[in-house]
């Protein structure tokens, strides 16, 4: 059997659900043999060599401390520079320090980059690497779990009803994305008042406290008829980080400034060169909970589909009157849902099985497969079932390592926050 080896960093426990599903989604959706390798808490063992990777993944986990100290973690990472395999890169968060990415995916020579922009923004992201030598597939953000599912499909027949018209929850405005960034704020404030006026009962919140973890999203998501929305991304590419220095720096000086103050002064002519926006797993999770979507006109990966799927939002709010009086009738919410489930859920085209067999079918597609103990030997075996228990032990490292920077933000705030921005730089 082929093994495949994942390289992470995390420093948290406990795990999101969503980092969870797709950090763990290969060993539960794959038959092949995967090895985990968290460089958070862990160097790369010598013994590793010992054991035949057909596959190197570089998870998202691990390319997203870009945001703050990916120097370290490449040096970590190096010694995986011996193994003469196929070499996987699963970025996210596309619109920072991407010729960091760029560097990284040309020393590592990795063969394949799954990426979640339009292939529209590749050539401005990648700028720095030959498309000739590494082969890029478009993927989504995230995707829907099997269990995840089951879970929701239980919480549904405990929820008797939807006493919210319209539930929305986001948290906080990062100028340095662009203006697009603003709406997921905007979109909240409108609706308030404008559902006030219909007497609407909505359950709308912008506050971080408000934030619903684990299955109380699922919840929170089941009571709701209705839930507001845009596409996720970013319209200001900031390839070396500065941009989010320039304007966190600049932001904590003139806490009141507006953005066009902010733009003119941290990033020029900046905004709008990148278009890179996408569907977000929240979209899909409101598809599985069978909660009618409005949503800010865009392309949602051409997955969701006005008039079909959700309804539309003009982008400048011209026909916010039109949403709210269809919202009033409550007319069309079944024949949305029901159709958005059958599409999305039921279709089984956007869960992490097929996210899973996706990628070892583009990467792996032309190797065999031969039986576990005919491929390794006793000493292969033995470093291989050492490699399982080593990566277990780490959880030690993980928990103690989130427990200080837990107790860190508590009782340093400022002092912590100094710290990252600094690291930042």
């Amino acid at each position: 059997m082929l093994n495949i080896l994942i390289v992470y960093g995390n420093y948290n426990y406990p795990l999101r659900s969503t980092v969870k599903d797709h950090l763990y989604c290969f060993s539960r959706y794959s038959n092949y043999n995967i090895i985990y390798l968290n460089l958070a808490v862990r160097k790369v063992p010598s013994y590793i060599f010992k054991v035949p990777i057909d596959l190197v993944i570089f998870h998202t986990t691990f390319l997203s401390k870009r945001w703050v100290n990916f120097n370290s973690f490449l040096k970590k990472a190096r010694p995986l520079k011996e193994l003469k395999t196929i070499k996987v890169a699963l970025p996210q968060d596309e619109f920072i320090k991407t010729d960091m990415l760029c560097d990284f995916i040309n020393e590592f020579e990795i063969d394949y980059v799954f990426s979640v922009a339009p292939e529209s923004e590749w050539p401005k992201i990648y700028h720095k690497v030959d498309f000739q030598k590494v082969k890029f597939l478009k993927v989504l953000t995230g995707y829907l779990d099997d269990k995840t599912l089951l879970r929701i499909k239980k919480l549904e027949e405990s929820s008797s009803n939807r006493p919210i018209d319209i539930g929305y929850r986001a948290y906080g405005i990062r100028h340095w994305l662009g203006r697009h960034g603003f709406l997921k704020i905007k979109i909240a404030d409108i609706f308030k008042d404008v559902a006030n006026k219909y007497n609407l009962k909505c359950d709308i919140s912008t506050d971080g406290k408000d934030t619903f973890y684990g299955d109380d999203w699922y919840r929170f998501l089941l009571r709701c008829k209705y839930t507001i929305g845009v596409e996720g991304g970013a319209t200001v590419l900031d390839r070396d980080g500065s941009i989010r220095y320039k304007t966190e720096n600049y932001q904590a000086k003139h806490p009141d400034a507006t953005f066009d103050e902010i733009e003119a002064s941290c990033f020029p002519h900046e905004d709008g060169f990148l278009n890179l926006m996408a569907i977000s797993p929240r979209h899909l999770e409101a598809c599985a909970t069978k909660t009618c979507q409005i949503l800010v006109e865009g392309r949602y990966n051409d997955i969701l589909l006005p008039g079909k799927h959700y309804i539309e939002l003009k982008y400048d709010f011209s026909n916010i009157d039109q949403v709210i009086d269809t919202i009033s009738k409550d007319k069309i919410r079944y024949k949305l849902t029901e159709q958005a489930y059958r599409d999305i859920v039921e279709s089984e085209r956007y869960t992490y099985r097929s996210f899973v067999n996706t990628i070892l079918e583009k990467t792996l597609g032309h190797k065999k497969t031969p039986e576990f103990k005919e491929k390794l030997s006793f000493g292969q075996v033995f470093a291989y079932k050492w490699m399982i228990w080593a990566e277990t032990f780490s959880w030690i490292g993980v928990i103690v390592t989130s427990t200080i920077i837990k107790l860190g933000k508590s009782f340093l705030p400022g002092t912590y926050s100094k710290l990252l921005r600094l690291m930042r730089k």
